[in-house]
């Protein structure tokens, strides 16, 4: 008798089953990915405080960083800055040596999570590479600020790993831990305003 093959879908808070192998933009619910999200913690959990820092804060901290370095820029690419990390709502956050340690397998997955969430709210399933390129800046500018604030770095050392940001960029930004409940209730606001403003 042959074997069934392993479960690949997981059920959500909604009641959407994803398939993880083959994700549908139907599936996908903002809900979801903000309950996810406030509940996944950035380092591995290894950060200063009584909270995890979560990929939810993370990812509004992104969106604000993109803005602040590209005002005027379409709201679209906005809402792709909040959403940079939401598939790691299904499968968690890695940090960079476990990926490069996994392979590409993860990245696959990654990005056919990445495609149907795209879909799901009116981006494009390949968010162009110059708009990555950008984003993946701002991320390095919150990498470097969690990093210094949170995760015990040197500034010499997140210097070296996540590049020296410019001062102008991150002046007054002060990162906060706050329960999953308060983060998750600020990320789906956030994302309801900026699909209201596309």
């Amino acid at each position: 008798m042959a074997k069934a093959p392993p479960r690949a879908w997981q059920r959500m808070l909604s009641g959407r089953r994803l398939d993880l192998l083959d994700p549908t933009p139907v599936d996908i619910e903002i809900e979801d990915i903000a309950h996810g999200l406030a509940f996944v913690a950035r380092w591995n959990g290894q950060t200063r405080g009584d909270f995890a820092y979560s990929v939810a804060e993370h990812s509004l901290l992104v969106e604000e960083i993109f803005a602040l370095q590209h005002e005027g820029a379409p709201v679209k690419w906005r809402l792709a800055a909040l959403l940079h990390d939401a598939p790691e709502y299904v499968i968690g956050d890695m940090i960079s040596p476990v990926k490069a340690a996994v392979g590409p397998g993860y990245e696959q997955l990654d990005d056919r999570l990445a495609a149907a969430i795209h879909l799901r709210f009116g981006l494009p399933a390949q968010i162009p590479k110059w708009v990555k390129t950008k984003i993946k800046r701002a991320d390095k500018i919150s990498a470097w600020l969690e990093a210094t604030q949170l995760a015990g770095f040197s500034v010499k050392e997140a210097n070296k790993f996540f590049g020296r940001p410019n001062e102008a960029v991150i002046e007054g930004l002060k990162l906060h831990l706050r329960p999953p409940a308060e983060v998750r209730s600020d990320f789906t606001a956030r994302h309801r305003a900026l699909l209201e403003a596309l």
